[in-house]
C-alpha cells in the first residue's frame, strides 16, 4: 500500500490556509443522480476563486480506462490532453468565506491510503468539520422538494433535516470511508445523500445541483449565489412539464409517485402501495418512464437548434 503523503503533491507557492476552515469533498463516481455532485464541482470551479493546495496522483488512483482522459484532435494532429482532476484547494463562498474543498473524481484504488492522506491533511489544516453530499436515485415525484438523508454525528442537522432514515446495507463509496474514518477520529462530520428522482437520475438536474450547495452552505455557514442555475432549473422543469402534460401514462405515474410520497411524509402508508422511501417492491413501468423523459430530455433541441437548418 502506498504511503498516505505519497498519493499527493502540495502545490508550490500555493495559498496560505488559515487554520480551523471547515472541508467539504465532492467526488463523482458510483452514485452521482441528477448530476448533482459534477454540476457542484463544476460551479465550484466557476464561482468559488479555488487555489489548489494538495494535487493527489492519477498514476496511483485512478483507473484510466474505466475513466478515460479526453484529447482534442483537430484534423491531423492532437492538440490538448484533459486528465481528470482530484485537488483539496482553498475556497470562497459569495461573502468572501473560506473554506477547503476536496473536488474530483472517486479514488478507484488505495481507498485506505487515501483516507489517511485526507485525514493527514485535515489535521495539517486543523479542519473544523468535514462535510460530503452524493446523491441517489429514488422512486419519489420531481413534483415535489428534493428529500435528504443525513448522517454522522452533527445531531443537530440529522434531527432537523434527515427526512428518511433506513437500517440497510449499500455498497460502499470513498466517501463513506472518509465519513466513517473522520467519526472514528471524533471530528466533527456530516453526510448528506440527496435522494432525486430515479426516472431523472440520468440527466443533468439542475435542482439537484442547487440542493447539493444549499446543504454544503447549509452546514458551514456560507453563501452562494447561483442565478443561472435557476434560469437552467426553470427551463428544465419546463421541457419536464412539456412532456408529461403530452403523455397521460407519465401522468398516473407521477400521481402514483405522488401518493406515496406524501402518504410516506405524513406517517402512513396509502392502502396497497407501499412507501418508495421504505424500499418497497419496484413498479413495473418505472424504467418506461425513466427511458420516455430521458430521451425527451437528451433529444430536445435548443433554441438554436430550432432555428438551425440540416
Amino acid at each position: 500500500m502506498p504511503q498516505s503523503d505519497a498519493l499527493y503533491e502540495r502545490v508550490a507557492h500555493g495559498p496560505e490556509v488559515p487554520r480551523g476552515l471547515p472541508l467539504v469533498v465532492l467526488m463523482t463516481g458510483f452514485t452521482d443522480a441528477g448530476a448533482a455532485v459534477s454540476g457542484t464541482v463544476d460551479f465550484m470551479r466557476v464561482h468559488a476563486d479555488l487555489q489548489p493546495v494538495a494535487i493527489f496522483d492519477n498514476d496511483v488512483l485512478l483507473d484510466y480506462r474505466a475513466r478515460r482522459p479526453i484529447v482534442t484532435f483537430d484534423a491531423d494532429h492532437l492538440t490538448d490532453y484533459v486528465p481528470p482532476r482530484l485537488e483539496l484547494c482553498l475556497a470562497r463562498d459569495a461573502l468572501g468565506q473560506q473554506f477547503l474543498l476536496l473536488a474530483g473524481y472517486e479514488p478507484d484504488f488505495a481507498w485506505e491510503a487515501f483516507a489517511d492522506a485526507v485525514l493527514d491533511l485535515a489535521d495539517d489544516y486543523a479542519v473544523s468539520s468535514m462535510t460530503w453530499v452524493h446523491s441517489i436515485g429514488m422512486p419519489v415525484p420531481h413534483t415535489r422538494p428534493l428529500a435528504v438523508t443525513v448522517s454522522g454525528n452533527r445531531r443537530d442537522l440529522i434531527e432537523s433535516f434527515s427526512g428518511w432514515r433506513p437500517h440497510t446495507q449499500v455498497p460502499a463509496t470513498a466517501g463513506h470511508l472518509l465519513e466513517y474514518r473522520f467519526a472514528e477520529d471524533e471530528q466533527s462530520v456530516a453526510g448528506f445523500v440527496l435522494l432525486v428522482p430515479h426516472y431523472l437520475a440520468d440527466t443533468d438536474n439542475p435542482e439537484a445541483t442547487i440542493a447539493t450547495i444549499e446543504w454544503i452552505a447549509r452546514a458551514n455557514e456560507l453563501a452562494f449565489l447561483f442565478d443561472d442555475l435557476n434560469r437552467d432549473l426553470d427551463e428544465y422543469r419546463g421541457k419536464v412539464a412539456e412532456q408529461v402534460a403530452a403523455n397521460e401514462e407519465l401522468q398516473r405515474l407521477i400521481a402514483r409517485l405522488e401518493r406515496q410520497y406524501d402518504s410516506y411524509r405524513a406517517g402512513t402508508t396509502a392502502t396497497g402501495e407501499s412507501s418508495p422511501l421504505l424500499g418497497g417492491a419496484p413498479m413495473p413501468s418505472a424504467d418506461e418512464l425513466a427511458a420516455e423523459l430521458e430521451r425527451y430530455l437528451a433529444n430536445r433541441p435548443s433554441d438554436d437548434d430550432k432555428g438551425s437548418t440540416a
